[in-house]
């Protein structure tokens, strides 16, 4: 049996919008653009979004718009993918880690205000594998030394913790990569509940000038004007168009993600030699299923289920000893313990809506034998 890493659902969502824009005018950023933002800031409870072509785009230009730059220190987690760190060292900031909790892999907030100095600006939270940081207690930390709050919530637009849901608390940046929870391929866009950044962003995602495509064209033709040096990073309404049925699909594709997860948590409590990360109380976006192995035989394990046709991940090796963040910075082995323990450990399983039940008790089985083979 085959089991493909992840498959996505857009041939569950309907072709209309798709068809529809296709037979518009507009193609770049438009009127679908626009409805996917309002529909998205619905489904959230936020005032605004605004769609561009990726999260990196997304935390580099809230950076940017905060004045954040050269000197600046943002304070994140070393476990993530690298575009969360590469974004702070595009705006000319520095990235400085935190350790992570040992339960949940996400940046461990009793740490962070040890890591503030002079030069501290902003907090990048990552909600690492779909499940909210603790944003109370970053929240309180952020108010309390006058810091801007950044989430990388690439990983779940749908979590909640503590009452608190993604963007509450500070801008969000979403991604809608290829494997996220609804996809257009490449995209990201950002959340937020301030009228000033999001006006920013729809100027700065085309280059700083004053009008879009959309209204300059649309009645007589009006002029523009550059108001700053902005970026390249609009969303199209061909991205719009995949991305609206899903968003409208939101919870019923996290109760499909759920069921899956589910499924597994039955299987695996009967599989020795296998840590599920914790799941607090709360809404979890179940973004990925990434278990914990011995980090002696997590490579053998991977190669095993590779053999039996299953596609796996490891999310993720932790950043500060990527040869770019060793090299600049001088991180070593041991700096971020918790972190490396994660990333030496991980071992992503198949996981997405359409995973059948059979599918995941192949997953099981194989993992149980993969681990016994691995000694």
């Amino acid at each position: 049996m085959k089991v493909e890493f992840y498959r996505h659902n857009l041939q569950e969502t309907g072709s209309e919008e798709l068809e529809e824009a296709l037979a518009g005018v507009f193609l770049t950023t438009g009127p679908r653009t626009a409805l996917f933002e309002s529909e998205l800031c619905g489904f959230m409870g936020r005032e605004r979004a605004v769609g561009l072509m990726s999260c990196t785009h997304a935390l580099e230009l809230v950076l940017r718009y905060h004045g954040i730059g050269e000197g600046d220190e943002v304070v994140t987690t070393p476990m993530s993918f690298v575009a969360t760190a590469n974004a702070v060292e595009h705006a000319g900031a520095r990235p400085v880690f935190v350790d992570v909790e040992p339960g949940t892999g996400n940046i461990d907030a009793s740490r962070i205000e040890a890591a503030i100095t002079p030069r501290t600006k902003a907090i990048m939270p990552v909600h690492l594998y779909g499940q909210l940081c603790d944003m109370r207690a970053i929240g309180d930390i952020a108010r309390r030394h006058g810091l801007v709050v950044v989430e990388d919530a690439a990983h779940t637009f749908e979590a909640r913790r503590d009452g608190i849901g993604v963007g509450e608390l500070g801008a969000a940046c979403l991604s809608f990569y290829a494997t996220k929870n609804i996809t257009s391929g490449e995209g990201g866009a950002v959340v937020c509940d301030d009228p000033g950044l999001a006006d920013w962003l729809v100027k700065a995602r085309l280059h700083g000038v004053s009008r879009d495509a959309s209204s300059r064209y649309t009645g007589l033709y009006k002029h523009y004007d550059m108001d700053f040096l902005g970026y390249k990073s609009n969303m199209t309404d061909i991205q719009a168009a995949l991305l609206l049925p899903q968003v409208r699909r939101a919870q019923e594709l996290l109760n499909r993600r759920s069921q899956v997860a589910g499924w597994y948590d039955a299987r695996l409590a009967h599989v020795s030699g296998v840590r599920v990360p914790d799941v607090l109380d709360g809404v979890h976006g179940r973004h990925l299923y990434t278990v914990l192995v011995d980090p002696a035989r997590r490579d053998a394990v991977l190669h095993g289920l590779q053999d039996r046709e299953i596609g796996v991940a490891v999310n993720y090796r932790p950043m500060h000893l990527m040869r770019y963040y060793r090299e600049k910075y001088g991180f070593r082995p041991g700096d971020f313990p918790e972190a490396e323990r994660f990333g030496d450990s991980t071992v992503t399983l198949p996981f997405y809506p359409g995973l059948s039940e059979e599918k995941v008790d192949y997953v099981v089985e194989s993992l149980s034998a993969a681990l016994e083979e691995a000694g």
